[in-house]
């Protein structure tokens, strides 16, 4: 069996500040197989960011089990730490200043990661550069330096910049929340073109709706813990046409734990405990009698 990309298993974070405990992580878990592109959803708060920093070997996790590319995160320090941001994963931020050095044209900002890592040989950077930024629709400014770029610019040459050392996982936070909603496109059509062409894994945390039409996979945190799973699927109708249908899940954790969508919840009155029953193909959920009147709805 193909080792996965990212295996995450019961994975915590506490932050402790003037002497009170915040659970980002909650016994999260998440895999994500090699090449998939998958968007990581959910409220300000929710551990999304947390996680992602924990991906890109910025954070150390509490407990649990993180494993990227075969680097245990848990047990990783120091220089191993340091090889791994530089040869294992490319991160792309929302804020185009984190990603561009100011005083570089686009050319050189590719040229810099490579120099600094250490990872492509020499011989190579100058065609892979090239590559990247015809690939990422940048080439033709290739020699202007980040406030030369539109925003959609700035981004696509951030993530040639991300994937100049040939990292095996992109993580992308919020990569179109400062653009409108056609750069948006643009840039996440791209990302999506990359993730096929180049095969490299992709994770992006987004508040953006747009981003679930180029992913196979979202799925969605609450409270620190993987909630509910979108996977979405592409067939050709009887008419030859393109149809895209999407299918929702709720993650069943190892101790038998989910979370049932908010929105379900509301919609029935569901409180404290709910009623269960054993069908043959399904379990029903229902709402306790002395809650709520029983309808005998499905969930």
């Amino acid at each position: 069996m193909t080792a996965l990309a990212i295996d995450c298993d019961g994975l915590v974070r506490i932050f402790t500040a003037q002497g009170v405990e915040v659970q980002a992580l909650q016994g999260l878990e998440l895999r994500v197989q090699p090449g998939e592109m998958v968007a990581l959803v959910g409220a300000s708060g929710s551990g999304k960011s947390t996680l992602l920093g924990i991906l890109g070997g910025l954070d150390q996790p509490t407990a649990g089990r993180a494993v990227v590319a075969g680097h245990d995160l848990v047990t990783m320090r120091g220089r191993e730490k340091l090889e791994y941001r530089r040869r294992t994963v490319g991160f792309v931020w929302q804020q185009s200043a984190q990603n561009l050095l100011p005083y570089l044209d686009a050319r050189e900002n590719i040229a810099m990661a490579h120099t600094v890592a250490g990872v492509v040989a020499r011989h190579r950077r100058a065609a892979l550069a090239a590559e990247l930024l015809d690939h990422l629709g940048v080439a033709d400014v290739a020699d202007r330096r980040p406030d030369q770029l539109s925003g959609g610019q700035r981004q696509r040459v951030a993530i040639a910049v991300a994937l100049a050392n040939e990292p095996a996982v992109l993580l992308a936070d919020e990569p179109t929340g400062e653009l409108d909603e056609a750069t948006s496109a643009e840039v996440l059509a791209v990302m999506e073109s990359v993730n096929k062409q180049r095969g490299v894994t992709t994770l992006i945390v987004t508040h953006d709706p747009a981003v679930s039409e180029h992913v196979d996979r979202t799925v969605r945190i609450r409270d620190g813990r993987t909630s509910a799973e979108t996977l979405r699927t592409t067939r050709t109708d009887a008419e030859g046409r393109r149809v895209r249908t999407a299918e929702e899940y709720a993650v069943l954790d190892r101790a038998g734990r989910m979370q049932l969508p908010a929105e379900f919840v509301s919609a029935l009155s569901l409180r404290e405990r709910v009623r269960l029953s054993l069908e043959p193909d399904h379990i029903m959920v229902r709402p306790d009698k002395a809650a709520a009147k029983d309808e005998g709805p499905e969930g």
